[in-house]
Formats: structure tokens, C-alpha cells, sequence
């Protein structure tokens, strides 16, 4: 069954300031470029629908090697840059990571686009 991301109401200012309302600075265009990067690859993508479909919208890491069918290292690789991306949050309990969306994130990087 296909699930969508459910994108939640930015609580903070964007990074940047849109594409298309003026010249972005060096320092914008590299932190919109590592977010969009960070969300150019497909698994990526799947992660991060996986742990927006996942119940209460959070997801041990131990719960998205299966479905992607990769290895934790190369899972938590992918979770890393999604987190370095400021695309997802990570808290551990115990010995286990649980990774959540950041709240508007995902609004915010495709208010860059927008007109």
C-alpha cells in the first residue's frame, strides 16, 4: 500500500531564502544544495517515507534495514546524511536509534521552490 509523507508546519525560519525571490548567497546555496542532495537518492527517499508512514512517526533503525533490503551500516550511513541534512532527528535508547522527521523540514525545503 503506498503511503505519503505527511509534512508538518515549519516552527522555524528556513535556511534559505527562495530560489526565485533573489540571488541566493554562497552560504544558502550550499545548505539548500546538501538538503536537496541529501534527498537525491532513492533510498534515502524510502527512508524517510518509511519513518513518516511508521507508528508515532519515529522508527528504530533495527525496523528500516528489512524493508530496504541493505545493511545496517549502509542504513545508518544514509540516516547520517539525512540527519546532517536536518531532514530527520536521532535519539538513542540504549543501544538503538530512533529516527523521527524534523517538524517542517520537508515544508520548508520545497518552500525554496515555490513563487
Amino acid at each position: 500500500m503506498p503511503t505519503s509523507l505527511t509534512v508538518l508546519e515549519s516552527t522555524t525560519t528556513a535556511c534559505c531564502s527562495p530560489v526565485t525571490g533573489g540571488a541566493l548567497s554562497a552560504e544558502e546555496a550550499t545548505a539548500l544544495a546538501a538538503r536537496f542532495k541529501a534527498i537525491g537518492d532513492p533510498n534515502r527517499l524510502r527512508l524517510l517515507s518509511l519513518i513518516a508512514a511508521h507508528e508515532g512517526g519515529e522508527a528504530c533503525v533495527c525496523d528500516l534495514n528489512e524493508p530496504l533490503d541493505l545493511s545496517q551500516p549502509t542504513v545508518s550511513h544514509h540516516l547520517k546524511i539525512l540527519v546532517d541534512a536536518g531532514l530527520l532527528t536521532r535519539s538513542k535508547r540504549g543501544t538503538w536509534s530512533y529516527y523521527a522527521l524534523v517538524p517542517g523540514a520537508l515544508a520548508t525545503l520545497a518552500d525554496t521552490l515555490r513563487t
